[in-house]
């Protein structure tokens, strides 16, 4: 409970005192008086613990609390092990920060390490770095490492999430790089397309396993296609999906980015998400942010430092390839200490949960009127034509603490399920929704 305890008046006399002063003047007699503040700051009187209280209360009613959840679209309603939680709420992980000591922050290296470890285990590749802001900034980022001197375009399927694609572009825009995005043929990349669009001059190519429909397209036959003309190939995951899908490596990838929220991170408004990226062993040097390894001391005890860290982004920034200087440690905690829970038994077992589930929710819509839009395989979300406009059904969902899919238009739905949803759940839901589509 440290963190709650405020230091008492001689406490801080003490600190001073061990620090070489007798007051916080004394502290601050180096700073010239012309440019000390004076008076007192223009703020509200503070509220008490009670008032405080009641204040976030009332503040959190301005939330909106689904009991149920069919809608993914980039963030998972995912169930969350108590562990999860109970380990990465201890103090001494919640106020960790960057490891630059390695003596003193043995604990956090290590699990930092042991997330790489399992990212690389993940998607089969051989580098992990620290983490990154979220998944649509580990696509940017990808992007930008596979670009060269005469390599500087940039594809990117149509079939990407929306939101991952305006990032890529917007990332893209401040480095004066060329992004051309490949159109899509019934929910997949169009193979002919890009075959097309690849010359001399592409730097990579990106797409999503499962795409943002939910498809799995081929990723061989693209990926065969990228590596003919000598660029490189990103796979943006989902990290549950891998637990029984092929991994990227398998697929020859180069880089693999993913949004890692759906490991132990609950959905909220705004976050935190957490970006993984995962290279080859050519492309190592070229991650951004940080990566730790494991060595040993004087003593020959096994040990872990930052052993690689793009030092240009801090001292040569014209020579810079990212201006990532961190990483997401405590979501990194997070779904390190999640996967380390569920084991690959488990997450193998909460994926197929997951897929079965959003096909037997496909056939129950089938029966209700609605109508698959993209015949192709699919993991855990899928499009479908409504008879009724998709707004009429989403209200009526909602009026029953349920959040339908995500509305793709008047009259199409993405929708989504997790191992969370029970039968009598899904088949609950069904059932509103025929009865909307057939008044």
């Amino acid at each position: 409970m440290g963190r709650f305890v405020a230091s008492t008046p001689a406490e801080q006399q003490e600190m001073l005192k061990h620090i070489g002063f007798d007051s916080f003047d004394g502290l601050f007699a180096h700073i010239p008086k012309e440019v000390r503040f004076k008076g007192e700051l223009p703020l509200d009187r503070g509220l008490s613990e009670m008032e405080t209280d009641r204040a976030l209360s009332e503040l959190s009613e301005k939330n909106k609390i689904y009991r149920h959840i069919f809608r993914g679209a980039g963030a998972y309603d995912h169930y969350i092990p108590a562990a999860v939680t109970a380990i990465t709420s201890k103090e001494e992980f919640v106020t960790a920060y960057t490891p630059y000591q390695a003596e003193i922050s043995q604990g956090i290296l290590q699990s930092i390490f042991e997330f790489q470890t399992m990212m690389c285990e993940l998607t089969g590749l051989d580098a992990s770095n620290a983490s990154v802001y979220d998944g649509a900034t580990a696509a940017a980022e990808a992007a930008a490492m596979c670009r060269e001197r005469r390599r500087r375009t940039v594809l990117v399927s149509e079939t990407t999430n929306p939101q991952v694609l305006q990032v890529i572009k917007t990332y893209c825009f401040g480095s004066g790089t060329p992004v051309k995005v490949i159109p899509a043929e019934n929910g997949v990349t169009d193979l002919s397309a890009l075959k097309e669009a690849l010359t001399e001059e592409t730097a990579c190519f990106y797409v999503q396993q499962p795409n943002f429909y939910g498809i799995l397209e081929d990723y061989e036959s693209l990926g065969n296609a990228v590596h003919e003309k000598g660029a490189k190939f990103i796979m943006g995951c989902n990290p549950i999906a891998l637990g029984i899908l092929k991994t990227p490596a398998e697929y020859h990838a180069d880089i693999a980015v993913g949004e890692g929220q759906p490991l132990g991170m609950p959905l909220a408004f705004g976050g935190p998400y957490l970006g993984f990226m995962t290279a080859t062993a050519s492309l190592m040097r070229r991650l951004p942010g940080r990566i730790v390894g494991e060595t040993q001391d004087a003593g020959g005890r096994r040990t872990f430092v930052l052993t690689l860290q793009a030092r240009e982004q801090h001292i040569r920034r014209e020579k810079a390839g990212s201006n990532v200087c961190s990483n997401q440690a405590l979501c990194a905690l997070t779904a390190g200490v999640y996967l380390s829970t569920l084991g690959s038994d488990g997450l193998a077992q909460a994926a197929t949960l997951c897929t079965s589930k959003a096909h037997y929710l496909l056939s129950e819509l089938e029966k209700a009127g609605c109508t698959r839009k993209y015949d192709q395989p699919f993991f855990h979300e899928f499009v479908t034509r409504t008879p009724a406009p998709a707004s009429v059904i989403l209200s009526a969902l909602r009026e029953h603490q349920i959040l339908g899919g995500l509305p793709l238009g008047e009259n199409e739905i993405l929708w989504c399920t997790t191992e969370k949803n029970t039968k009598s759940e899904i088949d609950a839901m069904v059932a509103i929704v025929k009865e909307v589509c057939t008044r």
